[in-house]
């Protein structure tokens, strides 16, 4: 059992989805919850039977601070603690999941050399089939890592992937869920055209992408591989991959990625 204790400031989307997934490795009294609207930090803990106090409350108390809030309100929030955390004698380590910000950028705002991890986590995390991007900066040891990873092992993949190429990683696995729902929306309303009944057609898509994901993982075969494997000469699967193809679905996706990775790297540019 963890001797650690982590605090969640923010309990948005992604900060309450971290935090169910570290509620499966932790007792609820390591979990500090904080949201600038308590309300929504207390239904939270609530649910996972931890505890709830402010964001000075949780630096004070946290061995590990996860800042869950948009990367253009980090300045005022580490603005807030840097007082409470210079105060602190013993060790902790900050934890930003803000799109842009670098680590440095954070030690930066928080007014320290302090140690800091970043990760970009997604939001199937919240049901322990999510991807978690993490880089550490190198006042994080060894041990405070391996006690990060084995926190957070209930979210799903916890991948380590240099800082410099995370705002790429976050495009395809955080900004990612967006675009499948878009394509899963978009199959399930072609099933409606055709006849199906609205529930149906929505359980037969998601069905469907999640066990092609997991055929591709547990298999390691090839999409391509798997794409043609399914497409019968003169068939019905090949006809409608030509209309995918004819409507540009590579090029769209792949347009998706490149737009949000810039947006991403955008993000942590200083204003001028």
């Amino acid at each position: 059992m963890s001797a650690y204790t982590f605090s969640f400031i923010g309990t948005g989307n992604m900060g309450s989805a971290l935090a169910r997934a570290a509620s499966k490795s932790l007792p609820p009294e390591k979990i500090i919850l904080s949201n600038r609207t308590p309300a929504k930090a207390e239904a939270l803990a609530r649910e996972l039977g931890c505890a709830v106090g402010s964001a000075a409350q949780a630096a004070e108390q946290a061995d590990y601070l996860f800042l869950g809030v948009k990367p253009q309100m980090m300045a005022g929030l580490l603005a807030q603690l840097a007082p409470v955390l210079a105060r602190r004698q013993d060790r902790f380590c900050l934890v930003s999941m803000a799109a842009g910000l670098t680590m440095e950028q954070i030690s930066a705002m928080a007014g320290g050399a302090y140690p800091v991890i970043r990760i970009m986590p997604n939001t199937p995390c919240a049901v322990g089939a999510g991807v978690v991007l993490y880089d550490a900066n190198s006042l994080v040891t060894s041990q405070e890592l391996s006690a990060f990873t084995n926190a957070l092992s209930g979210a799903g993949v916890l991948d380590r992937l240099e800082e410099r190429l995370i705002d790429a990683g976050s495009a395809v696995a955080g900004c990612g869920p967006a675009f499948a729902c878009l394509f899963l929306e978009a199959l399930a309303d072609g099933g409606v055209a055709c006849g199906l009944p609205r529930q149906k057609a929505l359980l037969y898509a998601a069905q469907m992408l999640e066990g092609t994901a997991r055929l591709m993982l547990e298999t390691g075969s090839h999409p391509g591989a798997m794409k043609d494997a399914v497409c019968s000469p003169g068939g019905s699967t090949i006809a409608g991959v030509h209309a995918l193809e004819r409507q540009g679905l590579r090029a769209a996706a792949m347009d998706a990625v490149i737009a949000a990775a810039e947006k991403n790297r955008a993000l942590g540019a200083p204003s001028v």
